[in-house]
């Protein structure tokens, strides 16, 4: 099954919805940064969350970045998405190993620990849009469900998850993110919160087969739910040469002087898709040049 959004909503609009298969994105995450279990699912937790904010944005270059800044052994997680769903995700320690937690999951919360999750909205405006809360438990859905409430006023709940294969691949990924709208009745709060309470966690319904679809009709369909459309989701790495170029004119020329004083070729490596870009002297000259200019 391809990756794919589901957009919805349900009790006469009182709550939006999105559900989301992640499997195969989380996957080449995983392949690219060589990520071990742990961090895998932390990262994909993120990268999934993301893919669902990015279709939140309402112009086709915005782009969402969401970081996390912690003090468990990741030490951070970034990722940035865009309107469509294209996402790309890095983490700062990419093999931690650490032991199952108390009910014998991967320990999400203590690889991250205590910390900052960010989220940044680049919406073309001459300032971006930065909303910041500490994290709750460091389990990711958590942790944005109170950055939706705080920073954002929009009681939401969220659903994340990442299983994965004895052979450290990933089996399933995926997630929900419901939000209540201003004028949303306490009939359908309250009816929400029961089903929420007792419904299975994602990746369970994930791999039982369900689709994205089958994810909201679990939890919408005693609210009305109606399918709006549904988007295609990769991991999607728009870095290119000259992006890299005008990433090491803007750290200014006296850092570029230094590289050429080196007198050799400068190797930049994508965090994102770690693709190798290669600078020779000439090109350090160039780049000097239009540094002053």
């Amino acid at each position: 099954m391809k990756d794919y959004i589901v957009r919805a909503t349900a009790a006469n609009a009182q709550i939006r919805a999105f559900a989301m298969t992640s499997r195969a994105l989380v996957e080449e995450a995983r392949r690219v940064h060589e990520l071990s279990p742990v961090i895998t699912a932390a990262l994909g937790r993120l990268l999934t969350a993301g893919a669902m904010m990015g279709s939140m944005l309402k112009g086709e270059k915005d782009v969402l970045t969401m970081q996390i800044h912690c003090d468990g052994p990741v030490r951070g997680l970034a990722v940035t998405a865009d309107a469509k769903a294209n996402v790309k995700g890095t983490a700062l320690a990419p093999q931690v190993m650490l032991p199952p937690n108390g009910l014998g999951k991967l320990d999400v919360g203590g690889a991250v620990g205590s910390g900052i999750l960010s989220v940044i909205k680049d919406m073309g405006l001459k300032e971006p849009y930065v909303g910041q809360t500490q994290l709750q438990t460091g389990e990711i859905a958590e942790d944005l469900t109170y950055y939706f409430a705080t920073s954002e006023q929009v009681p939401s709940a969220v659903g994340l998850g990442v299983l994965m294969e004895k052979d450290n691949t990933v089996r399933q990924a995926g997630g929900f993110i419901l939000q209540l709208m201003p004028f949303a009745e306490d009939e359908t709060i309250n009816a929400l919160e029961e089903k929420l309470r007792t419904m299975d966690s994602v990746t369970n319904i994930l791999d039982a087969g369900s689709t994205p679809e089958q994810l909201l009709e679990l939890l919408l369909g005693d609210l009305g739910l109606e399918i709006n459309d549904t988007i295609p989701a990769q991991y999607h790495c728009d870095c290119c040469r000259e992006r890299v170029e005008r990433a090491i004119i803007s750290i200014g020329k006296k850092d570029i002087q230094e590289m050429l004083d080196d007198g050799k070729p400068v190797e930049v490596r994508c965090q994102f898709c770690d693709k190798i870009y290669n600078f020779e002297v000439e090109d350090l000259e160039k780049m000097l040049t239009e540094a002053r200019s």
